[in-house]
């Protein structure tokens, strides 16, 4: 997985390059909350829940139907978030299955189960660039900060990047 620092890379992205105003700062949140959310299931390593089971990492909260539901809940919350039902599950949902795509782009791991329930097949995407994130206190050793620098390079860097000249292309069309 990329460290829990980058999931919230994609709301963060999205946000700056959203016209001023379009997502609240609760909305913003809401949406980093969401895009770390999935690595809930790191809960399994301490119950003893293998991690190639449905609920181990990478099992059932990294799947389309959990973005899903998680979703529904940010459109349940939408007057608290500040936004629209429709703009908020939108948002909530992006920012959670962002989730396991970054995870489906790591060198390691056992893939995500981005089907499940209906497979339990783990997935990764063919091309897999992010070095995996040692979970717990490995993160604060030299492969921890290797990660770092493979998030910054294929993850931080071209999403803001992409802000930036979305930003400028905008900007010299309004004038």
């Amino acid at each position: 997985m990329p460290s829990i620092i980058t999931h919230a890379a994609v709301p963060l992205a999205l946000y700056a390059a959203a016209e001023r105003g379009r997502i609240s700062p609760r909305l913003l949140a809401a949406g980093m909350v969401a895009s770390m959310l999935p690595d809930i299931d790191v809960i399994a390593f301490a119950l003893h829940i293998p991690y190639e089971s449905a609920f181990g990492h990478r099992g059932a909260t990294h799947s389309l139907l959990f973005a899903v539901l998680v979703a529904v809940i940010g459109a349940l919350l939408s007057d608290r978030l500040h936004g629209n039902r429709w703009q908020a599950a939108a948002w909530v949902f992006t920012c959670a299955i962002s989730h396991p795509l970054l995870d489906a782009m790591t060198s390691g791991g056992l893939g995500v189960a981005i089907a499940w329930p209906w497979s339990e097949a783990r997935w990764f995407a063919p091309w897999r660039p992010i070095l995996v994130s040692p979970i717990g206190a490995g993160f604060f050793s030299a492969r921890g900060m290797a990660t770092l620098v493979s998030e910054l390079h294929w993850v931080w860097l071209p999403l803001f990047g992409g802000v930036a000249l979305w930003k400028l292309i905008n900007r010299s069309g309004t004038r």
